[in-house]
């Protein structure tokens, strides 16, 4: 059995659905990432596994035990809010300590627990400092050691790095991930970046308008998305509609405008409207002629590491990524072709119903 189970999970606020039938089954020391826009039903999930929010439908298990309808003191969960939530009166060390002083430790332990944890988190030369004398990161990694110093059974993270600028995020991202697998402790992480959740999660929960669309690992949800929003939310897509001419053997016919593709994957009926998603960074900038289309630059952006093509092509513009690896850019106007892989290609259905099924999670 898994260590936390979601069943048929749903929150309801009176006529308005937030949350419908989530299943999840996350295992012990798994690091999983409720990924989506703003309103998805991400930070209401988190809250009824909390128990913040009451559950409307569903069952909500922790190792074994129905927490369900457990008050939230009762479920011996580690928090960490957005806005990190320490007492502004109270130092490092008492902001971390807080939670064993609730449990009644003995001060000696909870001397040496709270030690531990500020060890953990880098931050012992600032024990006595207060919330106010710390940087952002700072204040961020206390919060962190005050979540984990009681020892959680899952560890909850709802947008901790949101607050932070986008090099410190970055950077915490992986002190989050490594404090994380040293402790083992399962942590269920709410975030609206992308990049965050795939960088640092085992398993990604795509959620879109209360459900959850795909749960994956985060190399196949970027490079098979279920739908045509996850495959734009998850990165860049560029979506070409297309018409299936001919289905089987593991390969669909697909006519593209004037281009004609096979494309390997799930099998769509024949005559089936599908969109062709090609991600911008496996298109390939070729001599004009060379490549299955020719187009011209429309717009250049540079990236840095990167240049960002918008191709006019007959059927419809592509974005391009190409490294800056030091060959001359195109300019803008330039004639290009443009080519990639078989096996890049993916194929979507063209009508966005994105249904939530048991099998599209995947088990670690």
């Amino acid at each position: 059995m898994s260590f936390l189970q979601l069943t048929d999970v749903t929150k309801f606020y009176g006529s308005t659905c937030a949350v419908q039938a989530m299943n999840l089954s996350v295992e012990k020391g798994e690091f999983v990432s409720l990924l989506g826009p703003s309103g998805c039903g991400k930070t209401t999930t988190l809250q009824m596994v909390a128990g913040f929010e009451a559950v409307t439908n569903g069952r909500i298990e922790l190792d074994g035990r129905d927490i369900t309808h457990a008050k939230a003191n009762t479920r011996g969960l580690g928090i960490v809010f957005q806005s990190y939530a320490l007492f502004p009166h109270m130092t490092v060390a008492d902001n971390v300590s807080f939670g064993l002083e609730m449990r009644k430790m003995p001060k000696a332990e909870r001397k040496e627990r709270v030690a531990q944890a500020l060890g953990l988190v880098h931050l012992e030369a600032h024990a006595t400092r207060y919330p106010r004398e710390l940087s952002g990161g700072q204040r961020q990694r206390v919060a962190l050691a005050r979540a984990l110093v009681i020892e959680p059974p899952v560890l909850m993270l709802d947008e901790p790095l949101s607050n932070l600028d986008a090099k410190l995020r970055e950077e915490m991202q992986f002190e989050l991930r490594q404090i994380q697998r040293k402790v083992g402790t399962t942590t269920v992480m709410v975030t609206h970046d992308q990049s965050e959740a795939m960088s640092i999660s085992d398993r990604v929960v795509v959620m879109e308008a209360g459900r959850a669309t795909q749960i994956d690992h985060p190399h196949r949800v970027y490079e098979h998305p279920r739908t045509r929003f996850i495959s734009t939310f998850v990165g860049k897509a560029n979506l070409l509609p297309g018409k299936v001419t001919a289905s089987g053997a593991a390969r669909t016919h697909v006519a593209v405008g004037s281009l004609a593709v096979q494309v390997e994957g799930p099998e769509f009926r024949p005559g089936a409207a599908v969109l062709l998603s090609v991600r911008p960074e496996k298109l390939q900038l070729v001599p004009a002629v060379q490549g299955r289309l020719d187009g011209e630059v429309g717009e250049r952006f540079f990236l840095g590491s990167q240049w960002l093509y918008r191709v006019a092509t007959p059927v419809g513009n592509l974005m391009v990524l190409v490294p800056n690896d030091g060959r001359n850019a195109l300019n803008e106007g330039d004639r290009t072709g443009v080519d990639w892989p078989d096996h890049c290609m993916r194929l979507l259905p063209a009508d966005e119903v994105a249904v939530a099924e048991p099998e599209a999670e995947v088990a670690p």
